[in-house]
């Protein structure tokens, strides 16, 4: 489910990264979101050349999703997938991930799930986490359903510890968190959490870094989608740049999944996310970003070379 923080963030205002300013929307798993505060980012120094991540969002979400991640993996391309723990699949992602030690991982941090008839709750469990969860023990379908809850704050931090738990107990290199649907970043009290916790943990937390995240090709229909990011990746300006993707397979079994949160679903979801698919493995993509002298990287080397040359967020 595309990250709507992530996921409109195509049409973010430009990053002032000198006064430490990042204006974004928040996209999470795929679904129309309002306005949130950003995560508070770090003073970096804008690089010499222009640094790409290809981030894939949803890992674990279901097989349909796996299938298509693993097939971007298999490309050799530079790629950062976002795992989202509390999810039925997770273990399928992470078995794909030991076969590629060069992915960065992420922890995608869940508080909420909004396919209909299509559900998870808490790592900790519901009778643990009462304030989290609907009256039929799932993850709310919005963070605005979530936030009227008013959550406890103690039950917010042990789910998102016991995610964070969960993804360093698999043994694969967890490099940073994100926020998945960005509900656990757009509340101040949740991001002092997440703050807090990055910190603890040792993990980069995504938009701290000057890392500028967009995805103009989540709108587009399928057929225009590479268009559109190509378009996107030919005006990228010197600097960290994120592209979020939300990919899977067209399969009845996705094509089945209708979005609760958003006011207006993307219609033909599955559809939406072959064409993401196919678009960033296409050789048209892969040769845009070779006549346009970008680099590809993983979020891993970004925070690597971020520390190297200026503050940042903590980070594994």
């Amino acid at each position: 489910m595309p990250d709507r923080l992530e996921r409109r963030v195509g049409r973010r205002a430009r990053v002032t990264r000198w006064c430490g300013v990042l204006s974004m929307l928040v996209v999470a798993c795929g679904h129309a979101q309002r306005e949130v505060p950003a995560p508070r980012p770090q003073p970096a120094a804008v690089p010499d050349g222009v640094y790409l991540v290809i981030r894939s969002d949803d890992g674990g979400m279901s097989h349909a999703v796996n299938m298509a991640i693993k097939r971007l993996l298999e490309t050799g391309l530079p790629v950062s997938v976002s795992v989202m723990f509390p999810c039925p699949w997770y273990q399928e992602i992470v078995d794909i991930l030991r076969e590629h030690p060069a992915a960065s991982v992420g922890v995608h941090l869940t508080l909420s799930s909004e396919w209909r008839h299509y559900r998870w709750g808490p790592v900790i469990g519901r009778e643990a986490a009462p304030s989290l969860v609907d009256k039929d023990g799932y993850f709310f379908p919005s963070s605005e359903d979530l936030y009227r809850n008013k959550p406890d704050l103690g039950q917010v931090e042990r789910e998102l510890r016991a995610q964070i738990e969960r993804a360093l107990a698999t043994g694969l290199h967890i490099d940073y968190l994100d926020y998945h649907m960005g509900t656990a970043t757009g509340d101040p009290d949740f991001r002092a959490i997440v703050e807090r916790l990055g910190s603890e943990y040792h993990l980069g937390l995504m938009g701290y870094n000057g890392d500028d995240r967009f995805n103009p090709q989540y709108d587009a229909e399928p057929a225009a989608k590479l268009d559109s990011l190509l378009a996107a990746v030919g005006r990228l300006e010197p600097g960290y740049h994120v592209l979020v993707t939300h990919l899977g397979i067209d399969t009845p079994e996705l094509a089945a999944l209708v979005d609760m949160n958003a006011a207006q679903p993307l219609e033909n979801m599955s559809r939406h996310r072959q064409g993401e698919l196919d678009a960033v493995t296409s050789d048209a993509f892969r040769q845009a970003v070779v006549s346009h002298g970008i680099t590809l990287i993983t979020y891993r080397q970004l925070l690597g070379m971020v520390s190297s040359t200026g503050p940042s967020s903590p980070r594994r």
